[in-house]
């Protein structure tokens, strides 16, 4: 995944997203909630984005260049999602989440945002591997993280009595599979 990133490690860019850090002014304008910027779609945030704007104010420094990114349209401006780096590494090894608001999905935005922040991430002191997990009950995530590049690894047992897909991807050459 080729991308280009800020001298201050801010701003990821790809072909077509600009992945930025959350700052406290945005985390602030979410949990808020009436005081909507012009410069996002008209359904964002989602509530996933809640939940996260809830996490970041309670841990603050997720709020990092390693941790959490808005999905801004290069074309438009406009926010359409969040995608982010659950911190600190275990034992080399991050967490992904992502999600994209219903009007701008199925535009392989998460797709492009999930590999460029997992590319960037395996570049980070100490990390060797990204991992996310996916409902198998959500074809259209499991999609986004194969055509991402992730590799799937397990199937575990999920909350709601589903199927959770565990998907990776790694620098280190013991975890890949052949």
């Amino acid at each position: 995944m080729r991308f280009a990133l800020s001298n201050d490690l801010t701003e990821l860019t790809t072909e077509r997203l600009v992945l930025t850090t959350w700052t406290a002014e945005a985390v602030a304008a979410v949990l808020a909630g009436d005081r909507r910027p012009a410069h996002w779609a008209a359904d964002f945030p989602a509530e996933g984005d809640r939940v996260i704007a809830g996490l970041l104010e309670a841990n603050p420094d997720w709020l990092g260049a390693y941790g959490h990114r808005l999905i801004t349209e290069r074309r438009t401006g406009l926010v359409v999602g969040s995608i982010g780096l659950f911190r600190p590494p275990a034992e080399g090894v991050l967490e992904l989440g992502y999600g994209v608001v219903a009007s701008h999905q199925g535009r392989g935005y998460a797709t492009e945002a999930a590999a460029a922040l997992a590319a960037f991430a395996l570049g980070a002191p100490g990390v060797h591997t990204v991992v996310a997990g996916v409902e198998l009950s959500n074809p259209a995530s499991v999609r986004v993280l194969e055509k991402a590049g992730f590799e799937r690894f397990e199937t575990v047992p999920a909350e709601d009595g589903g199927e959770l897909a565990r998907y990776r991807m790694t620098t280190a050459p013991e975890l890949r599979q052949a």
